[in-house]
């Protein structure tokens, strides 16, 4: 008998995007810690592309099944999830045997105001 309740996965890390952008003031330490660790998640050419491949997904979700092919085995693509999960870019809910991710709410909004404008 097929699962019809939709599980959420707990979340082990969460961590909020954060922060004024650089060029308005400088990050405090606490800013510093969480910022690194967004864009060390993001630091990696396969992880890069799977976020990407999240984001632009149809709907804003893209199941798992979706998004592996990204040139490497599937283990090493759920670890990488989790990397990017574990950062706080990403959440994800179960749905009968399939997981399906999600940009974390804010987290391009938030990024892109943190990088800010710069003159030219």
């Amino acid at each position: 008998m097929p699962n019809a309740n939709v599980l959420p996965l707990l979340e082990q890390t969460t961590v909020e995007p954060c922060c004024a952008p650089l060029n308005e003031r400088p990050l405090s330490a606490e800013d510093a810690v969480r910022t690194a660790a967004m864009f060390k998640a993001l630091g990696d050419p396969v992880r890069l592309r799977l976020f990407s491949a999240v984001a632009s997904h149809e709907g804003g979700e893209a199941c798992v099944c979706d998004i592996s092919d990204v040139g490497v085995s599937q283990p090493t693509v759920s670890h990488h999830l989790k990397k990017l999960k574990e950062a706080g870019l990403l959440t994800s809910e179960r749905r009968g045997t399939w997981v399906y991710y999600r940009v974390a709410p804010a987290v391009l909004a938030a990024m892109a105001k943190m990088l800010g404008q710069y003159p030219a």
